[in-house]
This record gives C-alpha cells, sequence and structure tokens, in this order.
C-alpha cells in the first residue's frame, strides 16, 4: 500500500462523513437525528465510516494493480463488510457504501497509474476497461436474497450492480454536473451537496426506497424531489425549511433514498479527487 492509496482512502471517508453531515436530508441520518432509521445515529454512522478507511486503502491499491474484480475486490469488500459490522453491533451501516464507494475508489487508484489528478472522464474509463465485463456478469447474476435482488424479483427495477456495470452514469451524467452547477450557483457545501442529493432522488430508482415501499414509494420520493427541484431547489428562498419539512414527511411514511446518499458519497469523492470535476 502506497502514500497515494492511503490519501485516496482518507478522501473517500472524508466524502461519507460530508455526505452524514449534510442537512436536511430527507429521511436519511444526520447529525440533527436518525431519520428514518431506528436502528443507528450519526455516531454510529461516523464510526462505521471510519472503519472503512484501511479497507478503502487496500480496495485503492488493488485497483491501482488492476486486480480481478472476483479474486480481489470482492474478498476485499467482503472483509470490510465484516469489520463494519463488527464495529456496528451487527448493524448494516454502509454496506451499499462499500460497493458503491469501494469500486469509485478502485478505479480513481486505476486512472491515477496514468495521471495524478486524472478527469473524471478517466476514472469512468478505468472503471469500465479494467472491470467492465466482470461487473456485466455480476449484475447478470444478482442474488435474490438481496435487498436489490428483492427489489428486481418485486418491481423489475435495477439496483446498485447495474449501476456499476454501466460505469455509474448516476454519479458521472446526474450527479458531477448537478454538484458542479451548484457550487457555481454560489450554494455552499451543505446547501450545494442537498442540491445534489434532490437531483439524483429525482431521477434514480432508489433500491432503499423500493425495498422499503415498492413503486408507490419511489413514485413520491421522485416526485417529491422533482417539486422541490421545480420550485427553485436549494436556490430559493426558504429551501431549508421545504427540505425539512420533507425530512418529516419521509420518516412519516419509513423512507430513505439510502441508494442516492451512496452516490452522492461518491460524487463528492470524484470531485475532490479529479480535474475538471
Amino acid at each position: 500500500m502506497t502514500r497515494d492509496d492511503q490519501a485516496l482512502a482518507r478522501a473517500a471517508v472524508t466524502a461519507l462523513r460530508d455526505e452524514l453531515t449534510a442537512y436536511p436530508k430527507p429521511g436519511l441520518v444526520s447529525p440533527v437525528d436518525s431519520g428514518a432509521h431506528a436502528d443507528m445515529d450519526f455516531e454510529l454512522m461516523c464510526r462505521s465510516a471510519d472503519s472503512l478507511r484501511q479497507p478503502f486503502a487496500s480496495l485503492a491499491a488493488a485497483g491501482r494493480a488492476a486486480a480481478s474484480f472476483e479474486q480481489a475486490l470482492i474478498p476485499l469488500g467482503i472483509e470490510a463488510e465484516r469489520g463494519m459490522l463488527a464495529v456496528t453491533g451487527g448493524v448494516n451501516t454502509h454496506r451499499g457504501a462499500i460497493f458503491s464507494v469501494g469500486l469509485m475508489v478502485a478505479a480513481i487508484a486505476r486512472a491515477q497509474t496514468a495521471s495524478s489528478s486524472p478527469s473524471p472522464a478517466a476514472v469512468r474509463a478505468a472503471l469500465r476497461e479494467t472491470w467492465g465485463d466482470a461487473l456485466e456478469a455480476h449484475a447478470a447474476r444478482s442474488d435474490e436474497a438481496s435487498h436489490g435482488g428483492l427489489v428486481r424479483r418485486r418491481t423489475g427495477r435495477d439496483g446498485a450492480r447495474r449501476e456499476a456495470a454501466r460505469a455509474f452514469p448516476a454519479v458521472f451524467e446526474t450527479g458531477l454536473p448537478a454538484y458542479r452547477q451548484a457550487r457555481e450557483a454560489g450554494l455552499d457545501d451543505n446547501a450545494a451537496g442537498i442540491q445534489t442529493l434532490f437531483v439524483l432522488m429525482s431521477s434514480l430508482d432508489d433500491t432503499t426506497v423500493l425495498y422499503r415501499g415498492g413503486l408507490e414509494a419511489d413514485s413520491f420520493v421522485r416526485r417529491s424531489a422533482a417539486d422541490f427541484l421545480a420550485d427553485g431547489g436549494c436556490r430559493q428562498p426558504g429551501w431549508f425549511e421545504k427540505a425539512e419539512a420533507l425530512h418529516r414527511a419521509f420518516i412519516a411514511r419509513h423512507l430513505s433514498a439510502g441508494g442516492c446518499a451512496d452516490l452522492l458519497a461518491c460524487t463528492l469523492l470524484v470531485s475532490r479527487c479529479c480535474d475538471d470535476a
């Protein structure tokens, strides 16, 4: 493991912590409350994120070496999950992030072999060229017992595995442009993160939402996010209060866009590790 691997791992944990700190995120854990999650809180989530620093460094080293998805990245992800569950007492705080952010860490590290500060396009190309076929095969044999597998069987909608097989269009085509536009509009870190989250929520099928509430919940989340954005998003006067009201509405429905939160963390990571992001 190199210093670059350790630096990338720290950046990944920082991205997870920045996502956690943002508020108000409808239904999601923050320093203010636990949202729609009865089994976790901000402190537990922070401990979980911190437990991933060394696993992310290992994933960076494996990515830099173009190691096999099946033989290296998956076992490292399973090991990271075991460590996370040990820290959280068995609570699934970051399983989705281990997959999505972990793959992004590996892809950034791989792209860094050609440039110390690669472009987002170079990171996406590294992901496709190094692990594209393996990720496609992984998506095709989705575990039917997993949340993603159950959602696919019940609703016909795809989850994180298909998103990865497509080289994360949610991050590179949706999240990054939204975050860049939010910062260019003068929004601070918190507001830019919330704005990006709402753009993701309005655009994507979220496995966590679909698992908890099915297609009706998915429609509610997309419509709520789209309406918030149509009113001006985080650039509108009183945006904070409107987002906070949606937060309460999501809690009442026991809904949380956890998949979009993971993709926000990926977006923040790529934005801070890449040129022209």
